[in-house]
């Protein structure tokens, strides 16, 4: 799940509906996830709504597979650029919704609490937290 995927998400709906690309879109100085993003939150654009709703969906729906294969049941944490950025779309429900549809396996994933990282610096403290034991 990154920023392009959520673009690809994007540019399928503007094809399926035939609506004008917005003019960001079209830009190449402009971070098109950035903008959905930001459209989407605002409520903006409809289009950049449904995208999102889409991605939190299958991002919840994932990390919910991800959980279950590594049987993370400490918990998951959600890192990386996107996360943060969109959380309160993670926040809405559907992300929950999806990571939790596991069927017989719901009550696994329910024992997993999962996390948001917003702290920008947590790999650069990682890395400095592992030369500092090794030192």
């Amino acid at each position: 799940m990154s920023g392009a995927g959520l673009i690809n998400l994007f540019e399928f709906l503007l094809q399926e509906s035939g609506a004008a690309a917005p003019g960001w879109f079209e830009d190449p100085a402009e971070d098109s996830a950035a903008c959905i993003t930001r459209d989407a939150l605002s409520g903006a654009d409809p289009l950049c709504v449904e995208a999102l709703h889409w991605f939190t969906r299958l991002y919840g729906a994932e990390a919910g597979n991800l959980a279950l294969k590594m049987n993370a049941t400490g918990g998951l944490y959600l890192g990386g650029g996107i996360a943060p950025k969109i959380l309160p779309a993670l926040q809405d429900g559907r992300f929950l919704t999806a990571f939790l549809d596991k069927g017989r396996m719901r009550r696994l994933v329910e024992a997993m609490p999962v996390r948001v990282i917003c702290n920008e610096q947590v790999s650069l403290q990682g890395l400095a937290r592992v030369a500092a034991l090794r030192g």
